[in-house]
């Protein structure tokens, strides 16, 4: 790792000079394979700074960030301080924003956040940290902002400055429509912003609409200033960042015409970049048989022509000549990548008995497979692959679906009262001299009257709030055809914190993994590859699963073992990454539809909805309506309705 990071070295200087590849991009990039090794290097940046400071006896000024981007960062800082002896004893920072108004004590308080990241482990004097306040009556906000500007100003300005970024392209809380010159001052937040942030406060109705900011005139003044963006979600606002014209509709772009910037980036936000997404545009490209599918795909969808008929003209007015010159003619590669494209689709996700499977994505014997879905929250199992999953139960395979989080988070208040007013009504229409109910209903009542947006439940109140969720994967596992005794609910500790920020995974965890695959020893594990999921479980809960298969590599039985990765609740596989795609008739639509319908609690409006609107049935139908749509265009066949699933290999 250490090795990695000393190779992106470059990201403490700016290029030289712009090259081919990189001649749409309007500002310094620096792209990591993921976001460990990419904040890493942030880290390691910070730490070079402050020592060089402390050798000559100078103070180091840092502008900071909160939000999940910079939370690795500061955790390899505090190891540095325990661990290495890195003293923060010169170092002055200046916080970008705070919610107004907001208590710092509070859980959504940017305040509580960098005590509980940062400042609280290492050995910073107090009186160098600087936050906005959020406590301030509203009169006397605009002459604290003024003294943050000036406290700045005295220190000859923020040394380097760390942020993150919004689906808005709002920097620090700059929503679309901030001035170049803007200076620290009170703002009204972006819809999108307060939607984004929603699930921190329980509810988009629990967020404020005012937050105090560091200016984008402020940032800018910045002698060295590093924006961090990690996953799939934030590709568009990157790519409308780096690539885009300077505008306040995306303050972001402003960092445009910064002298020192660099946009540190992992492979999800950095995919719709040129040199990402087609590379062939801006460099001659080694032409392995990935690049040449995701190119001919994206070549037929662009011209709106199906693979078949795309011809040399084609290729070469796009820049793929050197495609056509190695592998060509056209018809040779259009009918290469059709074929390719037709052997992903299959009605038999589990393999189809006695058939030859040369050309299928999956194997054909064992003919009757152990089966293991593996499902974050419970209801990611049908709302990703709910047709897939009644496939594989009708055509009578030995189907388990295990339950990783309770989800209990994601159930709204009044939904518990409900519950525990039936209990309270059971009881006392069915036991005689029994006030268990009566004081279950009480307790539920006064501790949710009493409870502060974000505040954590009861204990009761949650194992009320995961018993819900529970009975509805029942319910919904029920109606594909699965037994009771097949639906495993792991409640990985990891989760169960109450709140939406979770702990680190443990060998506990891992273990609970390690515990049910070696008991069921499946022939095919599904997991969630939905890494776009904004609240990151999805993401926690497949590093489980990839460390638990690690332990378990050399059982006999692994080497039989073939990993499948879903999406579907947040986005879907880009069809080049799609190994195995199912086609869902009409029928088998409406029966995922109906699955995804016995998650109650879920239904109309999700506690955390995140950025999509729409219900989770909606836009699973939508997106695989979508795969389908694109699988049409490309020539395939015209189906209803497909799920894709990229294959794993470990």
């Amino acid at each position: 790792m250490t090795k990695t990071i000393e190779e992106h070295r470059s990201l403490a200087h700016q290029p030289t000079g712009v090259t081919e590849k990189t001649k749409f991009e309007k500002i310094h990039v620096e792209i990591f394979d993921n976001s460990t090794t990419a904040s890493l290097a942030i880290a390691h940046e910070i730490a070079d700074l402050i020592r060089s400071k402390q050798a000559k006896g100078e103070v180091c000024v840092l502008g900071l960030a909160t939000g999940s981007s910079p939370t690795s960062v500061y955790n390899e800082l505090v190891r540095l301080h325990q661990e290495e002896g890195l003293s923060f004893k010169n170092v002055i920072t200046f916080n970008l924003d705070e919610y107004f108004p907001m208590e710092p004590e509070n859980l959504q308080s940017y305040v509580r956040f960098m005590n509980e990241y940062l400042f609280d482990h290492i050995d910073i004097e107090r009186e160098n940290i600087h936050i906005p306040d959020g406590t301030l009556p509203y009169e006397l906000v605009d002459s604290f902002c003024q003294e943050y500007e000036q406290k700045i100003k005295e220190l000859g300005g923020i040394d380097l400055q760390i942020l993150g970024i919004g689906r808005t392209g709002h920097i620090g809380f700059n929503e679309p429509g901030s001035h170049i010159n803007s200076k620290t001052r009170l703002i009204t937040l972006d819809h999108i912003t307060r939607l984004d942030a929603a699930s921190d406060f329980f509810g988009e109705e629990n967020v404020p609409r005012r937050a105090i900011t560091m200016g984008v005139g402020t940032i800018m003044k910045a002698k060295r200033i590093i924006l961090m963006a990690w996953g799939e979600g934030k590709a568009n606002v990157i790519q409308r960042t780096v690539e885009g014209e300077i505008s306040d509709t995306v303050p972001a772009t402003y960092l445009q015409s910064h002298s020192n910037a660099t946009l540190v980036l992992d492979d999800g936000s950095a995919a719709e970049l040129v040199r990402i997404k087609t590379p062939w545009l801006v460099q001659t490209c080694k032409w392995d048989n990935y690049l040449a599918k995701k190119a001919v795909i994206w070549l037929s969808l662009k011209l709106q022509k199906p693979i078949l008929k795309l011809t040399d003209r084609d290729y070469n007015d796009h820049g793929m000549s050197d495609l056509v010159a190695e592998h060509g003619p056209a018809y040779n590669i259009n009918i290469q990548m059709f074929n390719e494209l037709q052997h992903t689709i299959t009605g038999w996700p589990g393999g189809k008995p006695k058939a030859d499977d040369t050309y299928r994505p999956e194997r054909a014997e064992p003919a009757k497979k152990r089966v293991v879905i593996f499902s974050p929250h419970p209801d990611d199992d049908v709302i990703s692959m709910g047709g897939t999953f009644i496939r594989l139960v009708d055509q009578g395979h030995d189907v388990h679906v295990a339950y990783q989080t309770s989800g209990n988070i994601a159930v709204f208040d009044e939904d518990v009262i409900r519950f525990a007013d039936f209990f309270r009504d059971f009881n006392d229409v069915y036991t005689i001299s029994n006030n268990d109910g009566k004081k279950t209903y009480q307790h539920v009542v006064e501790t949710i009257k009493g409870k502060k947006p974000g505040e954590v439940d009861s204990t009761l109140v949650q194992a009320i709030k995961g018993l819900i969720r529970r009975g509805e994967a029942k319910a919904a596992c029920r109606y594909v055809g699965l037994p009771d005794e097949k639906a495993h609910f792991l409640d990985m500790p990891f989760y169960e914190t109450g709140l939406v920020k979770k702990k680190p995974l443990c060998e506990e965890d891992i273990q609970i993994i390690v515990n049910l695959l070696q008991e069921i020893k499946p022939h095919q594990i599904y997991a969630a590859g939905d890494l776009s999921d904004p609240h990151g479980t999805h993401r926690v809960c497949l590093s489980a699963i990839f460390q638990a298969l690690d332990r378990l590599k050399g059982e006999p039985w692994i080497k039989d073992c073939w990993v499948w990765l879903y999406r579907g609740a947040w986005q879907e596989w880009d069809i080049n990454d799609i190994e195995m795609a199912v086609p869902l008739s009409p029928g088998e639509l409406v029966r995922k539809r109906k699955s995804i319908f016995k998650h109650q609690s879920q239904k109309d409006t999700a506690l955390f909805p995140g950025a999509d609107p729409r219900e989770f049935w909606m836009r699973a139908e939508d997106r695989n309506h979508a795969t389908a749509t694109l699988y049409d265009k490309l020539g395939l066949p015209e189906y209803e309705a497909i799920e894709g699933f990229k294959r794993y290999k470990f």
